[in-house]
């Protein structure tokens, strides 16, 4: 059966969403569409690219995750951390991590947008000279940009350059510079890609969020600065997300708490990545069993 698919943001914790696309593989599902932010956008372009939850699994378990990280001896000095974030505006390039998405998706005979059919990928970045979100490929044509022309690698870096932690990208065109970064900021599941009031959808839309469920979701203790600013980072990216999902009573939509485990966590051991890829199909293979389309 012919299905469309949402992944969202998660960094690290994204493994989990390959166990849920092996769920759903199994269960006889074939994506059509796909839309992702972050680590979602990582996985939507694989699985656009035409590979299977198998060879995902393959990919990853023969990963070591640090070499994502730009190899950087400044990082080893704590006292210049700072240094870096203020100048360079993040610890990490990015390009490591855009480079070996490149050679993933090239292995398949994607390059750029046109080697894809049609809106089949959609990943969401973050404009932050603009103050705008931004819908890759689509959003280009703004920026004077040919969307056809521009590199599907490109695109999944810009939509997971976390602030801080990896530098923005920096996209020149006739309007000047414009510095993106990670989708997560404006819209980490962006579900309402395909969704349009009183317009009957082509295909059933399944979504996979790394979180939990609106009632089950846990208040943030705020006690101190720290907590302020996760709790407001948090609201700032969720908020948008989660009004749309109430609306729609999530009943699309696959939750995976994924407490513990932290998004920029790149040195997690190969037992726990297996473990979470394991939870998340575990998690999905539950949820399909009542799916009601």
């Amino acid at each position: 059966m012919d299905i469309d698919g949402v992944f969202s943001g998660g960094g690290i914790k994204g493994l989990a969403m390959i166990g849920a696309y092996q769920a759903i593989e199994e269960e006889g599902y074939t994506f059509k569409r796909l839309a992702g932010t972050s680590a979602g956008a990582v996985i939507a372009a694989f699985i656009a690219a035409g590979y299977s939850s198998r060879e995902l699994l393959k990919i990853m378990g023969d990963l070591d995750l640090k070499d994502l990280l730009d190899s950087n001896a400044v990082i080893s000095l704590p006292i210049l951390k700072w240094f870096r974030i203020y100048y360079r505006l993040g610890l990490y390039k990015g390009v490591a991590l855009e480079s070996w998405v490149e050679e993933k998706l090239k292995a398949r005979g994607i390059y750029t947008f046109a080697d894809l059919p049609p809106r089949s990928l959609r990943v969401i970045a973050s404009d932050l000279s603009n103050g705008r979100l931004l819908v890759l490929p689509d959003d280009l044509e703004k920026y004077g940009i040919p969307k056809e022309t521009f590199p599907v690698a490109r695109a999944i870096r810009m939509s997971a350059s976390l602030p801080y932690f990896f530098e923005p990208v920096k996209l020149r065109s006739l309007e000047g510079t414009s510095f993106m970064v990670d989708g997560g900021v404006l819209s980490n599941f962006p579900m309402w890609l395909f969704d349009r009031e009183n317009v009957k959808k082509v295909r059933p839309v399944l979504g996979v969020k790394l979180s939990h469920d609106l009632i089950s979701k846990p208040k943030k203790p705020i006690k101190n600065a720290i907590d302020l600013y996760g709790a407001l980072f948090t609201t700032m990216k969720d908020a948008h997300d989660s009004r749309y999902i109430s609306r729609k009573l999530e009943k699309n939509i696959i939750f995976i708490p994924t407490e513990g485990v932290l998004t920029t966590e790149f040195e997690l051991t190969p037992e726990r990545k297996i473990e979470l890829v394991q939870y998340g199909k575990t998690k999905a293979a539950a949820f399909l069993q009542t799916w009601p389309h």
